[in-house]
């Protein structure tokens, strides 16, 4: 499910009609507190707040051209769902979003403002996925699943296009690692036109599934996936993307929670960026102690839709 360079040429010109290319910025604090030439990537700036969107508008508009499809759904734990929800409506067929129980409110209002029926099942996105696999046995229901599905990732994958395009100096780019489908595209699209740059991917510390299944080489399930950032909270990893982020990813990084938080704070108040934890990961993950994968490094900032007791614990944090 690696997308070609052909795939995600063919991308970005769909996306191009409905997308704008997202902000690179530089984030001048980030560099000056860590000694390395810092920008952050924004992907925040899309519709439904996140880089959701461009998976979900490309896989949805090719599997329109193939197949009827009378309803598309999608098991998600927010952002996703919004992003199904959005190119749903943008190409004119009913969705329904099936999200876990107690889901982040602000995401779960997003989907709703977009027109999108929601089910809520289960105490994690293990338990939204079942009820939506049996709703998909259907006739004409599209289960566009971002963990799965082959065509998705070579939305995001147009990322790395941008990147490489707007900084051609990059060394680094610096992934949050939930369902892989993100990293996997931005690998791919590395691996064609700049494979000499490092592509480091960023895990929760209480979801960790598959940065054990990266470094031991096989499917490594927890029990649980335990984390403020529910943008990674995945606890199943995929074979297929086991193996495909092996060979696509230089090295993975564990952040904890309050790392995170602490990294939604420092961009709020320092670069006046605001970010989810999920999509502050790759910030939390360079301000980490440990050895930085390059002089110049692209953070992605992959969502903002921060709950309002997350933002209210990271704002009200001592410092």
């Amino acid at each position: 499910m690696v997308p070609s360079l052909t795939a995600i040429r063919d991308a970005q010109a769909r996306l191009a009609r409905h997308l704008e290319v997202t902000r690179l910025v530089p984030a001048p604090s980030l560099s000056a507190r860590t000694g390395l030439d810092v920008a952050l990537k924004l992907e925040s700036d899309l519709p439904t707040g996140s880089f959701k969107p461009r998976g979900a508008l490309y896989a949805l508009s090719l599997r329109l051209e193939r197949h009827a499809v009378s309803e598309v759904i999608a098991s998600s734990t927010g952002n996703h769902g919004a992003a199904v929800a959005y190119a749903a409506r943008l190409l004119g067929r009913p969705a329904t979003i099936f999200l876990p129980e107690r889901p982040n409110p602000v995401k779960r209002d997003r989907i709703a403002a977009l027109g999108a029926r929601i089910e809520e099942h289960g105490r994690d996105i293990a338990g939204a996925a079942a009820r939506a696999a049996a709703y998909a046995r259907r006739d004409g229901i599209y289960y566009l699943d971002d963990a799965t599905d082959p065509d998705l990732p070579a939305g995001p994958a147009t990322i790395a296009c941008e990147i490489l395009s707007q900084r051609p100096d990059t060394e680094a780019i610096y992934v949050p690692m939930g369902d892989t489908a993100l990293i996997r595209g931005i690998g791919a699209a590395v691996k064609a036109l700049a494979p000499a740059v490092r592509v480091i991917g960023v895990q929760a510390e209480g979801a960790p599934a598959y940065t054990r299944s990266w470094r031991e080489g096989r499917v490594v399930t927890t029990e649980t996936c335990d984390t403020v950032a529910d943008g990674l909270a995945t606890r199943t990893p995929d074979a297929a993307n086991v193996e495909e982020i092996r060979q696509l990813v230089t090295d993975v990084r564990l952040v904890s929670d309050d790392q995170m938080v602490a990294a939604v704070r420092h961009l709020l108040l320092e670069e006046h960026v605001v970010a989810e934890p999920a999509g502050a990961a790759a910030t939390a993950a360079l301000l980490a102690v440990g050895e930085p994968a390059g002089r110049r490094i692209v953070l992605l900032v992959t969502g903002a839709n921060i709950a309002p007791e997350v933002l209210r614990r990271a704002v009200c944090a001592e410092a």
